[in-house]
């Protein structure tokens, strides 16, 4: 059963890609505007706090400092320290102005009720310091007037050591949180237009971003994409692509096989003259044109190369190029060759059968009824020895089809196979194509029926013998044609190379030896001495090591 991934999605994947770009880059505008918000707030309530803290100490040391206020402080003289008090706080902005003596009894306090008592009520921790040791003290604390920035400087006597007291000076802190209020809410509203913003912007890039995947979704593309190394593997072509650059982005197995690349090395981002030096694809990429079906050759080999220009609009972004070998399509088209060989001798033989069974109804119905039957027994006898002949020398049905297929063929055309009957062809090794087989054997039969056509041929047999005895399979073919110059005998297997006229000639007998030498063996010609050529092809039954 086969369970589709739409059924297994999270919530967030149901989602349309832009969707979740705009969610996700709208929630991290949000949450990086709060963490800024947030860090602004601190910092400015940090700083207001430790700018009205200096400033309430200053104030404070002001007020320690003044002449009147040390003699006021000797003297315990409240009732002018008290109107004094209020008129610096009034002036200074202050919330209160405390002064106390050396016991740190008030002297001064907004709050007439609590003159005379200890200053110890607001803050134990912040006056013993201040009249112990005589250092000036910043805090923030809840006193009796609520909580405030608050700073306590000494009150020293005329000779500036003794302490003789203290003044405590205040700034309630609801004026700093009406400043924070108001920069919060101005903060508030540069967060909310940055969302806003990162909202539209995502949406900008959104639209752009799927406007370039041609509005793919990324699972799609991930399917896509594995589809495309799929296809390339699978493709018997080598392939490879280059951008702009000229580096390679694309190289399939069958490339890297067909130009003999190490499949271990990191071929992509490497230019393509690295690869192959004298490559037209950068040309190709100049030009903005293509070309197909165009033979090349590389590594002493031809291939059959196409080159497309990628296109953006009217720009070239790369090249890609597709190619096979050469020989590969040669061995096709001649495999094609023979099937089309075959299929006319199968109707050549049945035309010659129709012919027969219309001779035989003929003398049937003249009354010739042994004459019919002697027919009868004629043909059936020799097909009957033929056929036996083959299954005893070979047991393989495809070479044997072959060979009885050649042997109609030699018959329609007035020729006569001799097929050896000392011949033995049954240890044939798995590793031997059996289309390469008889694709060999073929062409070099066809080549001697070819022979003993040709106008001085001195005969019209060709025989061919076969031996599995040994290491080697050896396959011996005789024609009794004219024979072939002993100087040409270094060139005959040269592709395009024919004593014969016309076209279609040139192509066997090279791929008889390129199959040969492709499974370890070799083709030999000779001329023999009752006129004629013989051709041998051998093959070892080992398979070749890679």
């Amino acid at each position: 059963m086969r369970i589709t991934t739409k059924t297994m999605k999270l919530p967030f994947r149901r989602l349309k890609l832009k969707s979740r770009m705009m969610l996700i880059l709208g929630l991290m505008a949000l949450l990086q505007t709060s963490m800024l918000g947030w860090f602004a707030m601190q910092y400015l309530s940090q700083s207001l706090d430790d700018e009205i803290g200096l400033k309430t100490l200053h104030v404070a040391k002001t007020i320690a400092a003044m002449p009147e206020v040390t003699t006021a402080v000797l003297a315990d003289n409240s009732s002018y320290l008290q109107p004094l008090s209020l008129t610096l706080a009034n002036q200074t902005d202050a919330r209160f102005v405390v002064i106390g003596n050396q016991q740190g009894l008030r002297l001064a306090h907004p709050n007439t009720a609590k003159l005379g008592a200890s200053m110890m009520d607001d803050d134990n921790d912040n006056i013993s310091p201040t009249l112990s040791h005589g250092r000036a003290v910043i805090s923030k604390a809840k006193g009796s007037l609520g909580w405030s920035m608050r700073a306590r400087a000494p009150i020293f006597g005329p000779n500036g050591e003794d302490i003789i007291g203290l003044v405590s000076v205040g700034y309630l802190l609801d004026n700093i949180d009406a400043v924070i209020n108001k920069y919060r809410a101005t903060l508030m509203w540069v967060i909310l237009a940055s969302f806003g913003f990162s909202l539209l912007t995502a949406l900008w890039f959104a639209n752009h971003f799927k406007k370039a995947i041609f509005g793919l979704e990324p699972e799609q593309i991930g399917q896509l994409y594995q589809e495309r190394n799929a296809t390339l593997e699978s493709v018997r072509e080598g392939i490879i692509t280059t951008n702009a650059d000229g580096e390679v982005t694309t190289i399939n197995k069958a490339a890297l096989h067909f130009l003999d690349l190490d499949k271990e090395k990191m071929w992509l981002g490497q230019n393509i003259t690295t690869i192959m030096p004298n490559s037209p694809m950068l040309d190709h990429q100049l030009t903005a044109t293509a070309a197909f079906e165009q033979e090349v050759w590389f590594n002493q080999k031809p291939f059959i190369v196409n080159r497309l220009p990628l296109l953006k609009q009217t720009q070239v972004i790369g090249v890609v190029a597709s190619f096979r070998p050469k020989d590969e399509l040669d061995l096709v088209s001649q495999e094609l060759k023979h099937i089309q060989q075959y299929a006319d001798s199968l109707r050549s033989q049945a035309h010659e059968y129709t012919n027969k069974l219309h001779t035989i109804a003929g003398l049937i119905q003249i009354g010739a009824s042994d004459q019919a039957l002697s027919l009868i027994g004629q043909e059936n006898q020799a097909h009957q020895v033929l056929i036996k002949l083959l299954m005893d020398t070979v047991p393989d049905p495809i070479l044997a089809g072959c060979l009885l297929g050649k042997f109609n063929r030699a018959k329609e055309l007035g020729l006569e196979l001799y097929i050896d009957p000392e011949s033995h062809m049954s240890d044939l090794p798995l590793h031997i194509p059996r289309d390469q087989l008889v694709s060999m054997v073929g062409n070099i039969i066809d080549n001697a029926m070819e022979a003993c056509l040709m106008s001085d041929a001195s005969g019209n047999t060709v025989s061919i013998s076969m031996t599995d005895y040994g290491t080697d399979l050896i396959f011996e073919v005789e024609d009794q044609g004219p024979g072939i110059d002993s100087n040409l005998h270094s060139v005959i297997f040269t592709k395009g190379y024919s004593t014969k006229h016309g076209e279609d000639h040139g192509i066997g007998l090279h791929l008889v030896q390129k199959l040969a030498a492709r499974l370890g063996g070799y083709v030999a010609m000779e001329n023999v001495t009752k006129g004629g050529s013989r051709l041998t092809i051998s093959l070892p039954k080992q398979a070749p090591s890679l």
